[in-house]
């Protein structure tokens, strides 16, 4: 057997549906119908529907379930997404640098950072190598204008509303055959072989399956409570393992603009986020209950938002931090949080749900299920939560606050990973990262590109002795010709509100 026949999935929420929509599509064709999929969602487990930012690996999975834009971005309070904006990591007096989605690149080889490293830095290096930075302060979306075929497309992704994403999901899915049922699990049955054979139900169904999808958040269902699979703790690296989260609509707050990027602000115990939709702006202070209790937390955003947010509930999210020892275990594969979270700074949660279905679909066409090819996935999905893991934990590492007992256990914590120490040594030696990320296997998620703009972003530079000459013919930045093609571009763009508007039309 190749492919499971009968596909269970348990809980909803992104997750869920995500991997109820791309099985289907990937599994099934509309005259051939290869596999029977069930999800099975509790009423009594609430959604946490947050989540909302994504990066550009959605429009993937919008692709092959064959979702247009113009009606996901409707049917999701969708806004379009260039970069992040990370504000205060410095030292927490006005400091920002942009981690975009896009860049130039005009030769095979990568020598952007060695070559922005001996200019004189009077733009910052995400600027010098991008446009969108500049369109984000101005506004101004990623689609051209109408009829001009001579303009380069830019590279997005989306803020989105998690809930109205499940739910539109939820539609396309069940309309396309996948069953879906409300109730509660309550036994699961095991198999002679260790497998799961089926799980039963409140309502009084039993519902059997050859493959089973574990998608109940933390609780962890099938995954840990009945196979015992391990979870490694990253807390080690990463102190914060709580959000708390206000929202507020249009009608009590509009600013005039829909930022086309997502905002991370650090203050005294993490960083607040500020996602713009199309009908509300959301915030969320991701923080450290060690360092803050609830009140401190919930009495620092609303400073942080000003009185338009006095009226505005809050609510607090724990999360934990880290990921499954192995995320497929005999007939049963972990997605979403019960396999893992590294906090959302990089807005990877939803990735990670798109990542692990599409390596079960390569495994399962490679063929049965055996423990190579469970070994091969589970070893690629761990690969990438180590990817995530270093990426954000660097973040928090290099930065160069100390005005807060949070920040200076941050910039004290020398617990990190072998692979971030190697990487971290290599760039202030001066050499060329790219080589490192290839040798650990990370670069597929975070390249190299995303590495310098964290670190030069940051303010971490080799020293002039340690910075390697680029390729000067093919890459010799004169920063104000960078500067005037920036300006430039913006001319061939709409703002981002009018590009929004064009969709609601």
């Amino acid at each position: 057997m190749n492919r499971p026949k009968r596909v269970v999935i348990l809980g909803g929420g992104s997750a869920g549906w995500m991997a109820a929509a791309y099985l289907d599509a990937a599994l099934n064709q509309p005259n051939l119908k290869v596999a029977d999929i069930t999800l099975v969602e509790s009423p009594d487990v609430p959604r946490i529907g947050v989540g909302e930012a994504t990066i550009p690996s959605i429009n993937h999975i919008l692709a092959v379930i064959g979702i247009n834009e113009v009606d996901f971005l409707t049917r999701v309070d969708g806004t379009f997404k260039h970069a992040i904006k990370y504000n205060n990591w410095l030292d927490g007096d006005g400091d920002s640098y942009y981690h975009a989605f896009g860049r130039r690149r005009m030769e095979p080889i990568d020598y952007s950072a060695t070559s922005w490293l001996r200019s004189d830095r009077s733009i910052p290096f995400s600027e010098a190598i991008s446009s969108q930075p500049a369109l984000c302060e101005s506004c101004i979306g990623p689609h051209s204008l109408p009829g001009d075929p001579k303009v380069a497309q830019f590279t997005y992704a989306f803020h989105i509303n998690a809930l109205g994403f499940a739910d539109y999901l939820c539609e396309i899915a069940t309309a396309r055959g996948v069953q879906h049922h409300r109730d509660h699990m309550t036994e699961v049955e095991m198999a002679d072989d260790g497998n799961i054979a089926a799980i039963n139900t409140r309502g009084g169904l039993r519902v059997e399956g050859d493959l089973f999808i574990d998608c109940t958040g933390f609780a962890a269902l099938l995954i840990e409570k009945q196979l015992g699979v391990d979870w490694v703790d990253c807390s080690q690296w990463l102190l914060s393992d709580r959000a708390v989260t206000i929202q507020l609509p249009y009608e009590v707050n509009y600013p005039g603009y829909v930022r086309p990027n997502t905002l991370a602000t650090a203050v005294s115990a993490g960083w607040i986020w500020e996602i713009p939709l199309q009908t509300r702006r959301a915030w969320g202070y991701v923080h450290s209950s060690s360092h803050v209790n609830e009140d401190e937390a919930e009495r620092e955003l609303r400073e942080f938002i000003g009185p338009i947010a006095d009226d505005q509930a809050a609510r607090f999210v724990p999360f934990k931090v880290g990921y499954r020892s192995k995320s497929w275990v005999k007939n049963c594969i972990a997605i979403g949080l019960s396999a893992g979270f590294i906090e959302p700074l990089e807005a990877t949660a939803l990735d990670m749900v798109q990542e692990t279905v599409v390596r079960f679909i390569e495994s399962a066409n490679k063929g049965n299920f055996t423990d190579e090819f469970r070994g091969e996935f589970n070893d690629r999905v761990s690969r990438r939560f180590d990817a995530v893991r270093d990426y954000i934990v660097c973040h928090y590492r290099i930065s160069t606050r100390t005005d807060t007992e949070y920040w200076r256990d941050c910039g004290s914590n020398d617990k990190i990973s072998r692979s971030l120490h190697e990487l971290l040594t290599a760039w202030m030696k001066g050499d060329n990262i790219t080589d490192i990320l290839e040798r650990q296997n990370l670069d597929a998620y975070f390249p190299n590109v995303s590495w310098n703009c964290l670190l030069a972003g940051k303010g971490i530079y080799p020293s002039d002795e340690q910075v390697r000459p680029g390729n000067e013919l093919a890459h010799k930045y004169k920063l104000e010709d960078i500067a005037k093609f920036r300006k430039g571009c913006a001319l061939n763009f709409k703002s981002h509100q009018e590009q929004l508007a064009v969709l609601r039309d």
